[in-house]
């Protein structure tokens, strides 16, 4: 017989026990531009997401789209400007975020899932109301952050078998304006307001790594607080793990931050007894 098909059996059998562990469960997952790759990359996603589908849990997919947002404001001619690193969002640029993400990103997403099998919709957080932003920094413009979550559209989604995939733009207190969220932060807020059951954050790093550069693989949020408070964790993880943070004080059951190119990261997570990257729990 085959040793690949005893492998693959095998495999199946031990997957078993977190198969029926997470059947029923919320899981969001942050999808990021830079994790995205090519068609490859995007199919390979997709089957994972489709295959925690056929197996009983909730997927939730919550993308950004940063490199694809750059290239059509260059395209556009449309100059950004930065405060402390952060790009000014004026209603020009919100126009060309909120066109790229729910209209080319988010309907590629979606189209990958459907090849693959699976039933998907595409949202943003204006679709029935599902993210009411504010503005998180006056400086910053049309950046805001989540202050009212509306999930019920999800559950609806969910008892009918179908994926949402969400673009991470909002409407505002003032139904006229729109807000660009970040995407991690909009993912943690989705994930607190379902109570999810796990927050993957998919990235280009393996994990949180200690002062020795090995990554840990488990972190409560003390240790989290611990290592940002000494500069272990610094510059562009900290908004990831405070994402993280926020999520389990909200009743995530926890967290993860993993390499979104490592190939089934997702199920690695979920169905083997290793797991993948750094998860993080209250």
């Amino acid at each position: 017989m085959n040793r690949d098909w005893i492998a693959t059996a095998r495999t199946l059998a031990e997957a078993l026990p977190y198969l029926q562990r997470f059947a029923g469960s919320v899981v969001v997952v942050k999808f990021g531009g830079n994790a995205m790759g090519g068609v490859e990359e995007m199919a390979d996603f997709a089957r994972d997401i489709v295959l925690m589908r056929q197996v009983g849990v909730n997927p939730v997919v919550v993308h950004g789209g940063g490199p694809m947002i750059n290239s059509m404001l260059d395209k556009l001619g449309i100059e950004s400007t930065f405060v402390r690193g952060k790009r000014v969002t004026d209603q020009a640029t919100v126009e060309v975020v909120e066109m790229v993400l729910t209209g080319l990103v988010n309907k590629r997403i979606v189209q990958a899932i459907m090849d693959e099998g699976g039933r998907a919709v595409g949202l943003s957080g204006k679709d029935d109301d599902l993210m009411v932003a504010e503005a998180d920094d006056p400086e910053l413009g049309f950046v805001g952050r989540p202050v009212e979550m509306n999930v019920q559209v999800l559950r609806d989604l969910f008892a009918a078998g179908i994926i949402p995939v969400i673009a991470p733009v909002a409407t505002g207190m003032d139904p006229n304006e729109t807000f660009n969220v970040n995407g991690d932060t909009a993912a943690g807020a989705i994930a607190g307001a379902l109570k999810a059951d796990r927050l993957l954050l998919l990235t280009d790093v393996p994990g949180v790594k200690n002062a020795n550069g090995e990554v840990v693989t488990e972190l409560t949020s003390a240790d989290v607080r611990a290592m940002i408070e000494d500069g272990t964790i610094s510059g562009g993880m900290i908004p990831k793990v405070e994402t993280a943070l926020n999520a389990v004080d909200k009743g995530v059951r926890a967290a993860v931050i993993i390499d979104g190119k490592l190939p089934n990261a997702t199920l690695l997570e979920l169905f083997t007894e290793h797991g993948a990257g750094s998860i993080i729990r209250a």
